[in-house]
């Protein structure tokens, strides 16, 4: 599945959120989108599985633009987890929250059949979390949460993955096992993350926003390049790709004062 966003615009309250984006995801690999807070990263996401419409510009998937598809092909086509709010209402077992992600394939009676179990099966195989099936979800923790809701959007059986700071509150060990994770679908992604070193570490590519522009994208080590990393993040950092093939950042010993940062021009 191929994902192509093509010179998107968005505005928002007189604001431009989104200058003529312009980004692309191949079959198979896992693309992260990076830059600060206010860049455009979760505002991307919302035009791919259609919560928002451009005011220009065109999202294709398989080639089809997501807009002339109807809700439920579009959902067919392409999973969103988002952010873990925590909570929700009590009573609802793992299994049922898992079952939801089918609801793009039921008809109007909206039954269950063999597919849609087998379907939540492997999901929650995959996702290692059977054995807390019928468990109520606000009795677990931030981490298993977050494989609940990565096994309701696999039991969507999606061709792309849109996941929006999924790692956002969990441990080191946690980030690692879900992103491994999402590598091994082999399911076309575009994930915003935060954290430049798991970008590196799960990504094939990355595209880098700011101030609702591309700024860079490719591959790792080609986008995370030093000016780039002064000049979107403020910091003063190289990468590298270690004897392991992971690609690790170190970071100076003291921040960048703000007058050696570029100010983004808005308007």
């Amino acid at each position: 599945m191929k994902l192509r966003v093509e010179r998107v615009h968005i505005t928002l309250g007189h604001r431009p959120v989104l200058r003529d984006v312009t980004l692309e995801a191949t079959p198979g690999a896992v693309v992260g989108l990076i830059g600060p807070n206010g860049s455009g990263k979760s505002t991307v996401l919302r035009t791919i599985y259609r919560s928002l419409r451009p005011q220009r510009g065109v999202v294709r998937v398989d080639g089809d633009d997501v807009w002339s598809l109807s809700a439920r092909s579009a959902a067919r086509r392409t999973a969103a987890v988002l952010q873990d709010a925590g909570g929700g209402p009590t009573g609802v077992c793992v299994s049922d929250v898992v079952a939801l992600g089918r609801t793009p394939h039921h008809g109007l009676l909206g039954r269950d059949g063999a597919d849609d179990h087998q379907a939540v099966d492997e999901a929650l195989d995959l996702c290692g979390i059977r054995h807390m099936a019928e468990r109520d979800v606000t009795s677990l923790s931030g981490g298993e949460r977050q494989r609940v809701l990565l096994a309701r959007a696999l039991a969507q059986q999606p061709r792309l993955l849109v996941l929006d700071e999924l790692t956002n509150h969990l441990d080191i060990r946690a980030r690692f096992e879900l992103l491994d994770l999402i590598r091994s679908t082999g399911i076309t992604t575009l994930a915003v993350l935060h954290d430049l070193d798991l970008a590196a570490r799960l990504c094939d590519q990355l595209v880098a926003l700011h101030a609702g522009e591309v700024v860079a994208a490719g591959a790792v080590l080609d986008v995370l390049t030093p000016g780039l990393l002064r000049d979107v993040f403020g910091v003063a950092a190289t990468a590298s790709r270690h004897a392991d093939g992971v690609v690790r950042i170190t970071y100076g010993a003291q921040p960048l004062s703000l007058d050696q940062v570029p100010q983004p021009t808005v308007g």
